[in-house]
């Protein structure tokens, strides 16, 4: 079994399976989940919250930027992963 991992097996233990005893990090008493809640979308996928109708819109009239508020949709971060087309836009978040 895995008895004496920290006596008599301790030398296997160190060099096979180091880091298998102990804690990491600090202690959080009463963790909340709700302030850490953040939900997260991909540029790439920010054309698909306002649909392609918009998009073709913003397309005619370049002047003005289109602007995304993703808070509306129930996403609170914007990641960086994709491409996005080179029309202007300002994301809100």
């Amino acid at each position: 079994g895995n008895a004496g991992g920290q006596h008599h097996h301790r030398i296997m233990m160190d060099k096979y399976h180091p880091g298998y005893f102990g804690k990491v990090g600090m202690r959080h008493f009463h963790k909340l989940k709700n302030p850490y809640h953040c939900p997260v979308i991909n540029t790439d996928k920010l054309w698909n919250l306002v649909g392609e109708e918009a998009r073709e819109k913003a397309a005619k009239d370049s002047s003005k930027g289109l602007v995304i508020d993703v808070t509306q949709y129930g996403y609170f971060k914007v990641l960086g992963k994709g491409q996005l087309p080179s029309q202007p836009m300002v994301v809100k978040a």
